[in-house]
Order: structure tokens, then C-alpha cells, then sequence
């Protein structure tokens, strides 16, 4: 039996299994049973906790299609809230494939050191690009959705693409989002934002995840917006970033070039996974 939790970060919703004590195989198949929300419990990204010998947890991190991915702001935001919650102390260190994370309590919530950003086209990645990534140029006439011509590259673990525009509800995300996220100049994908300045150091944005799609938060997207913005000079460095889901706070600090995100978290449920869903002979998902 496998036991789970249900959390979410504004409506970024994880299931979170802790196989620290107990290691977890699973195959692709399962992973996507798990999060399918029809015949499984239903998740944004699943959330498997191994052991690390430098942090108090290794957090592997799988989008509904199975694919793997390294970073996952509102899911480190979660899994810190547990370890702390489980430690009492004041801060909680996550290992992740984009390197280790610290976690700890702030009056928003918990406020998670997401490290610096990568801005090289190189480190994005991005491909057959030589020029400022502030100002990427992409054709974007084709999708018929009023798109601009460039876009801001930022990686925060993962790559991101912003597409700063004057309304975040005119353009059809769910429709031309899966075609940017697999265009060929993203080699990895990418997750896909757009952007808008609603005053004075507040942003809106929407997000379609790679290999996730629509959800209500990203917070490595967010800390990529907040990054994307002051570049552009539309911003200063800390930002409230609106989601569907809710506001987050983003801090780029200039001291290390570290980015800073800070919110909520909350725990839904926990529960048991059935051996039917992890059955391989179950064909669903």
C-alpha cells in the first residue's frame, strides 16, 4: 500500500508520496494513473520524496504525461511546508535536479530560495539563438492569436518563455500553448506565459505547463516574470505576481541574484493508493 497527500499551492495541486523510508519504482504508466482526474486521484504534478545524504529530501518531480522535470516552485513551497512541519525547524533544505532549495516560514506563508536565474540562450535552453534573451524574436503570425513578435527566455530550473501583453484573457492560452511549448527553438520545451502589468510592481500572468498544461499557479513561472520584467525595466525587484489561483511575492534579490518566492500552501486530504490503480494490467492513462 501506498500512503499519499493531497496539497496544493494556489490551486497548483501535487500529490506527494514520501518514499524516504520506503523506496518507490514506478513506471510510466502509473504516473500517469495517478494524476489522471478521471481515473486516479488527479494532480498538476506528482511528487515522489526520496532520500538525499545533503538535504532532509530528494523531491522527483513528474508531470501527468510521466515526463520528469527538475523544478517546481509551488511543489517546493509544499514539501518545505511538511518538512518543516515535521522537524520544527525553521528551515528545510530540498534537493531537486536543479540543485538544493531552502524553505522557511515567512508571514505570506512559506517563502522558498529558488537561486539564481540563467539567462544565457545556452542555459535556457534555447536553439540557434545568439541574441539577448530579453528579446527573443519568434514568428508568431501563424497561431492567429495576436501574439508578440519576441518573448523574454528565462530558466529557473526549467525554461520558461514570457510574452508580455496588454490582457492575459485575449489570447487563447489552452490553444496556443502546447503549439509554443514544442516549437524548435525550445529543445526542452517550454513552459508558456503570459504576462501583463496591472500597476506599480504587480504583474498578471497565466501559465501553460509543460507537459501539464492550464493550471492556476507556476511558481517557477512566476519567479521567471518577476526576472523578465525587471529586465525589461517595466518592474522593480520584488513583485506581486496574480495568478488564477492567487498572488504570489517575488524577490530577485540584488545582493546574490538569488529569486525569492513567498505564499500559501494547504493540504487537502490524504489517503492510500488502491493496487488497482497501480495494476499494470489496468489500461487506463
Amino acid at each position: 500500500m501506498i500512503d499519499f497527500v493531497k496539497m496544493n499551492g494556489l490551486g497548483n495541486d501535487f500529490v506527494v508520496i514520501d518514499a524516504r523510508h520506503r523506496p518507490l519504482e514506478l513506471t510510466n504508466g502509473q504516473t500517469r494513473r495517478i494524476a489522471d482526474r478521471r481515473f486516479g486521484v488527479g494532480c498538476d504534478q506528482l511528487i515522489v520524496l526520496a532520500p538525499s545524504e545533503r538535504a532532509d529530501a530528494f523531491m522527483r518531480i513528474y508531470n501527468p504525461d510521466s515526463s520528469e522535470v527538475m523544478a517546481c516552485g509551488n511543489a517546493t513551497r509544499c514539501v518545505g511546508q511538511r518538512l518543516l512541519d515535521e522537524t520544527g525547524r525553521e528551515r528545510a533544505l530540498i534537493e531537486t535536479g536543479a540543485g538544493l532549495l531552502v524553505a522557511t516560514r515567512s508571514p505570506a506563508g512559506i517563502t522558498v530560495d529558488m537561486g539564481a536565474p540563467r539567462l544565457e540562450a545556452a542555459a535556457i535552453p534555447l536553439a540557434g539563438v545568439s541574441v539577448d534573451t530579453r528579446l527573443v524574436p519568434l514568428d508568431t503570425t501563424a497561431l492567429n492569436a495576436g501574439l508578440p513578435a519576441t518573448f523574454s527566455a528565462v530558466n529557473m530550473g526549467n525554461p520558461h518563455a514570457i510574452f508580455f501583453v496588454q490582457d492575459v484573457n485575449a489570447h487563447a492560452l489552452e490553444r496556443v500553448g502546447p503549439l509554443l511549448e514544442t516549437n524548435p527553438i525550445f529543445p526542452e520545451r517550454a513552459n508558456i506565459s503570459l504576462v501583463s502589468l496591472a500597476g506599480p510592481d504587480h504583474l498578471i500572468q497565466r501559465v501553460w505547463e509543460r507537459g501539464a498544461g492550464l493550471t492556476l499557479a507556476c511558481g517557477s513561472g512566476a519567479c521567471a516574470a518577476a526576472v523578465a520584467s525587471h529586465r525589461a525595466g517595466l518592474t522593480g525587484r520584488t513583485v506581486r505576481v496574480s495568478l488564477p489561483g492567487g498572488d504570489l511575492t517575488i524577490e530577485w534579490r540584488a545582493a546574490d541574484d538569488h529569486v525569492l518566492m513567498s505564499g500559501g500552501t494547504a493540504t487537502a486530504f490524504s489517503g492510500t493508493l488502491s493496487p488497482t490503480l497501480l495494476d499494470p494490467s489496468d489500461t487506463h492513462g
